[in-house]
């Protein structure tokens, strides 16, 4: 049961305002990080770097990358822990589904979970504005 909306679905079919992080809401496959890198879409701060791109599914899904260059494994998660809980916060505010690959900046201050949450909702939305006028310029065409 998801403690945040009293779903009792498995996880990997909680709604997208859920707090829980199944394996829906992930990229995966190697192949699904490509096609978001592909995009070359990304936006950028002193916290985050974020790639993304529209997918065409009901719900927004995370990737994270985190390097050896990061620091050591105890810090790595860390980040990785901040960012899916900022993920899991701000996903239901998004206006479409959204791929996004995530990956702290080099020579970030260590990790602040108040910053890596204002950077994500940020820069997501920055990913979005040219995101949204595409797809309104197509429904407009039709």
């Amino acid at each position: 049961m998801c403690e945040d909306c009293s779903v009792t679905k498995p996880a990997a079919a909680a709604p997208a305002g859920c707090g829980s992080f199944g394996k829906t809401a992930r990229l995966r496959r190697p192949a699904e990080f490509k096609k978001v890198f592909d995009s070359r879409r990304r936006a950028a701060d002193d916290v985050l770097l974020v790639f993304g791109l529209a997918n065409g599914l009901e719900h927004s899904r995370l990737g994270l990358s985190v390097s050896r260059k990061v620091g050591n494994s105890v810090v790595r998660h860390r980040w990785k822990r901040l960012i899916r809980e900022a993920f899991r916060k701000h996903r239901a505010n998004f206006p479409i589904p959204l791929d996004l690959v995530v990956l702290p900046q080099k020579g970030a201050a260590p990790p602040n979970a108040r910053a890596v949450e204002e950077s994500l909702r940020r820069l997501a939305k920055r990913l979005l504005r040219p995101q949204v006028a595409n797809l309104r310029s197509q429904i407009a065409v039709r």
